[in-house]
């Protein structure tokens, strides 16, 4: 198909889901508020510290948890050391390249680790090996596998679900194992904008289509722990408050229904 082709399609795919956003109904039948299918199944990589498989719709992610000691950051020499990175692999997407993290692979780490360390999830004050000296670090790994839109709610919540079953391997080292000590679940919810429309956990088709997007992420208690927009559009004061209310009850429901909490 040519370059034009290619670009009348996109404009009559724009068209259409502009023409049905309007009415609030979505390509696939959900509701504006409706996450697709969730299956998380933890523990998938056995020789991890802590994993899980995600399937958000037909969009696929695994993560995976690596701890091992090390140096602590010298301004803050009584905490465990956090890192998360992302990879999107070539054969998720044919719009993924193989070679160095680019500007999307950088940004979904960026975003799935600011929700993790805002909210306090990992109490990394008892990370501390040697105070000073030596800490636990915590690797967290994002794989894509496969991308049908919305990887930062897929990688998210499989980064929450692998924490929250992460083993600290003291033994390894001559120390003791021991769960890895949690305090919070955050849960993040992204939103994009078509048309005039906001809509939850956006498809690959939406996501092509849509002018700007909202992730927020929340605290079982209800607290903002991070936001990120994307995108060139941008949001009326409305939508951002409307978005919020909407991320605080969406977020209840995926944090109970996905890790008893």
């Amino acid at each position: 198909m040519s370059k034009g082709s290619d670009e009348i399609v996109y404009g009559l795919k724009r068209d259409y889901l502009e023409k049905i956003s309007s009415k609030g109904t979505r390509i696939d039948g959900r509701s504006p508020t409706e996450y697709r299918p969730i299956v998380i199944t933890p523990n998938y990589v056995l020789r991890a510290e802590g994993s899980a498989d995600v399937k958000l719709g037909k969009t696929r992610v695994l993560v995976g948890v690596k701890i091992e000691p090390g140096e602590p950051f010298p301004d803050t020499p009584n905490q465990g050391v956090l890192t998360t990175n992302a990879e999107l692999i070539p054969m998720a997407s044919p719009t993924f390249e193989a070679g160095p993290p680019n500007e999307d692979s950088i940004e979904l780490a960026r975003v799935v680790d600011r929700s993790i360390r805002e909210s306090k999830m990992i109490d990394l004050e008892k990370l501390v090996i040697t105070p000073g000296e030596k800490v636990w670090i915590v690797y967290v790994d994002i794989h894509v596998l496969d991308y049908d839109g919305n990887l930062i709610d897929a990688s998210q919540f499989g980064a929450v679900a692998a924490l929250l079953n992460t083993t600290v391997p003291g033994s390894r080292y001559g120390l003791e194992d021991f769960s890895l000590p949690v305090n919070h679940v955050p849960v993040i919810t992204t939103f994009v904008k078509i048309g005039k429309q906001l809509f939850v956990d956006p498809s690959l088709e939406e996501e092509e289509v849509s002018s700007a997007r909202l992730s927020i992420a929340t605290d079982e208690n209800g607290n903002i722990v991070a936001m990120q927009k994307g995108l060139s559009g941008s949001f009326t004061q409305e939508e951002v408050y409307n978005a919020i209310d909407k991320s605080i009850e969406i977020g209840k429901d995926i944090r109970k229904r996905l890790f008893g909490r």
